[in-house]
């Protein structure tokens, strides 16, 4: 079974847009056959994406520290909800159950959670797919960042084929279910 890993934002306080990429992602994975690993929010994108994943036949398993239970903030529908005590639990469970991950918008939580990922692929202790969805250019000045990186010789030029870029959700799924497709440059290549 194919499961993939969503990293996403838990606040309910943005804007609305990034609530419907998350219901848009949630019932797209299921519907392309993935089961989803995540969080184990109840609120914000992670909330969003659950119930469209469970309501779309997928199989939801959240993942979330007991201080996140105390308040109240775990997705109750998941069909299995792991309890760790700390966050770096929380992220190898994800990364060890995972076929693939994708990284909606999100916070530093967000953030936090692919650079880790990409640190694996990076030292060659990961070969799973991981897609960046850069809905509206929401990556545009992270992937700016990689490039500078790149160009101040902090990190190798290859290290930019070890994640995938994708302007929407199709693509993401597409991009997440082939681990042999090659980057299309045109991903890449943010906007002025």
């Amino acid at each position: 079974m194919k499961t993939l890993c969503v990293y996403c934002a838990s606040s309910d306080r943005i804007d609305p847009q990034y609530l419907l990429l998350a219901e848009t992602t949630g019932r797209a994975l299921a519907s392309a056959g993935w089961d989803l690993i995540y969080g184990g929010g109840n609120t914000g994108m992670m909330g969003a994406v659950a119930r469209e994943a469970k309501a779309g036949g997928a199989r939801v398993t959240g993942v979330i520290p007991q201080f996140m239970i105390a308040r109240e903030l775990a997705y109750a529908g998941a069909d299995e909800l792991v309890t760790v005590e700390t966050m770096r639990e929380r992220r190898r469970i994800m990364e060890e159950r995972a076929t693939a991950f994708l990284a909606l918008p999100g916070g530093w939580g967000t953030l936090e959670e692919l650079i880790e990922i990409l640190v694996l692929r990076q030292l060659d202790k990961l070969q799973k797919p991981v897609v960046l969805l850069n809905h509206e250019g929401f990556y545009d000045d992270l992937l700016r960042f990689f490039r500078l990186m790149v160009e101040g010789r902090f990190n190798r030029e290859t290290n930019l084929s070890l994640f995938h870029v994708a302007p929407d959700v199709t693509t993401a799924l597409a991009l997440a279910a082939d681990a042999t497709v090659t980057r299309d440059e045109r991903w890449f290549d943010v906007r002025q």
